[in-house]
């Protein structure tokens, strides 16, 4: 079973697939974004971007397990692992329906002021839902 508190299911689409007949590798890096937005609504209550001075993705990764047939059902499990001054870590599983591993994930979003083209602190209201909402402390640092 998943560490994670958060899960986000989804549906493989025949437009996933590629001509081998599974998920093409990108799309994965999809259903991680499709999930992290999710989440994002879970602990705001509402879209992300009214609140943060805004996201940019700045690093991910995708270790494949095993080939996704078109048709089956997924679950992603989602947490945020760490948070920086200006980054939010967050880690991923990528479940089948008999909750055998597909995939696991990272992604490093950072908090970013897009008008001055510069990295912002992560808001204290965001740190501290972040860690209400998992249970512990997630910082690297402390905040800005």
């Amino acid at each position: 079973m998943t560490a994670f508190r958060f899960q986000h299911r989804l549906q493989v689409r025949f437009r996933d697939c590629d001509l081998f007949g599974h998920v093409n590798n990108a799309v994965y890096f999809t259903y991680m974004e499709e999930a992290r937005w999710a989440y994002w609504r879970e602990l705001t209550g509402d879209a992300v971007e009214h609140r943060l001075p805004g996201l940019i993705l700045a690093r991910t990764e995708m270790d494949f397990v095993r080939p996704v047939r078109p048709s089956e059902r997924l679950a992603v499990w989602l947490g945020t692992t760490a948070i920086g001054r200006t980054s939010i870590s967050m880690d991923c599983e990528i479940l089948d329906d008999r909750g055998a591993i597909v995939a696991r994930g990272k992604a490093v979003m950072v908090t970013y002021d897009y008008s001055a083209g510069k990295p912002v602190p992560v808001p204290d209201w965001a740190r501290a839902r972040i860690e209400e909402y998992e249970g512990r402390n997630l910082s690297r640092v402390s905040p800005a």
